[in-house]
């Protein structure tokens, strides 16, 4: 079953590209490459830190990171982009409620479904992180729209 999560995970979010404008994939793209580097380092930081666990190893680790992190991470950070980009208050707010759903009720169901348990990380501690993560990049994508 995990599997399938994982797959469902990494692919449907793709699906979703094909709605979105190809200059906003193209604009949008460095930034949320940078924000999935930042969360790739927090996972890779989960480790030593004993944040959360993955059963099977790290091969699952990593599978279980990769298809988060290459699929509705990335592909959510092009959408939030190209919907609010320009517009703080409106960046913030989606934000706020997509890092709520995920940091809540999403990690809560996906260690229901044994992709991960938390250890000395909370849901608390996720949201905070997706926040703070959420301002760096807004700042890295004003800092690319002021070079060009």
């Amino acid at each position: 079953m995990p599997n399938i999560i994982r797959i469902i995970q990494l692919i449907l979010p793709w699906i979703s590209i094909i709605f979105l404008p190809k200059k906003s994939f193209k604009l949008y793209l460095p930034v949320s490459l940078f924000a999935s580097l930042l969360v790739t380092g927090m996972c890779l930081l989960a480790v030593p830190y004993k944040w959360w666990v993955v059963k099977g190893g790290w091969k699952v680790k990593l599978l279980n990171d990769g298809s988060f992190i290459l699929g509705p991470f990335l592909v959510g950070t092009l959408w939030i982009f190209h919907l609010t980009f320009g517009n703080l208050k409106r960046y913030l707010g989606l934000n706020l409620i997509m890092d709520i759903l995920f940091s809540f009720p999403l990690s809560y169901l996906f260690q229901k479904l044994r992709l991960f348990k938390l250890v000395n990380f909370r849901p608390k501690h996720i949201f905070f992180s997706f926040i703070t993560f959420a301002l760096v990049i807004y700042g890295y994508q004003l800092l690319i729209k002021r070079i060009k």
